[in-house]
């Protein structure tokens, strides 16, 4: 039995119409899903209040963001100020995930100011963590993960620790169909929580890399691994909802 909660998060990117949310809705409401896990989705900015209204509605789902800026707020056309998450009544906020590291350039210093403004505001975090497939083969995935964790989390305050996850997203299984197997995942994971400054066996960590229902439920028996952020899969009802009725009976 798990003794921290087990997390089922959708990371929905930059997909879906508000066509496909109100259908996607309707799906679940029809499944009328009876969760034991905690169920998170975060959509596209601009979708937030929308599924806050949903989730209001069905009392189930938590909504958060995919990103926020470093700053309350400024002169920084596009970015998504903390503040206003914070006061739209937003639950949590993804940050590194490697997407923005890869794609937009982000650097473990700027995310470190994101992870410590958004505790500021007590929103909750999932800090991604995870090497490219090059770093994984070269031996350095300890190496990689260590820094990640040592600068994005630097000066972590002990009294919002129990606002922070972690996720693990090896780069090299997002979006590629390939999964590390539940044995590599919780090496890492295992690895992770040592590293950890506080709440070391409270701190959740969640898996992340091309999980889906056929394969979530031999990596939620491991021990350090505490649920799943997912993409492709959260898409859709049927599977959004397959893979919380797993997680609801570990």
């Amino acid at each position: 039995m798990k003794t921290r909660p087990i997390h089922i998060v959708g990371n929905w990117k930059m997909n879906l119409t508000m066509h496909e949310i109100s259908n996607f809705f309707i799906e679940m409401t029809k499944m009328k899903m009876e969760l034991k896990c905690k169920a998170w989705i975060a959509p596209q900015a601009l979708h937030i209040p929308i599924l806050k209204e949903i989730a209001f509605t069905t009392g189930a789902i938590q909504i958060g963001a995919q990103n926020c800026s470093h700053a309350d707020s400024g002169a920084f056309t596009g970015e998504i100020s903390p503040v206003a998450l914070a006061d739209m009544g937003v639950e949590f906020v993804i940050i590194g995930h490697s997407e923005r590291r890869t794609i937009f350039g982000e650097k473990n210093e700027i995310l470190n100011e994101k992870v410590l403004n958004a505790l500021k505001h007590n929103l909750k975090v999932i800090y991604c963590v995870g090497e490219t497939l090059e770093e994984r083969e070269s031996g350095s995935t300890f190496k990689v993960i260590e820094e990640q964790l040592n600068v994005g989390l630097k000066n972590l305050p002990a009294d919002k620790a129990h606002l922070l996850l972690v996720a693990y997203e090896p780069v090299w299984a997002i979006g590629t169909g390939k999964v590390a197997t539940a044995e590599q995942a919780e090496e890492v994971h295992a690895f992770i929580r040592t590293k950890l400054a506080h709440n070391k066996e409270e701190t959740v960590i969640l898996y992340g890399g091309s999980v889906k229902p056929d394969n979530i439920d031999s990596l939620l028996r491991k021990d350090n691994i505490d649920g799943a952020l997912v993409g492709g899969a959260s898409l859709k009802a049927s599977d959004f909802k397959q893979l919380c009725s797993i997680a609801s009976v570990i």
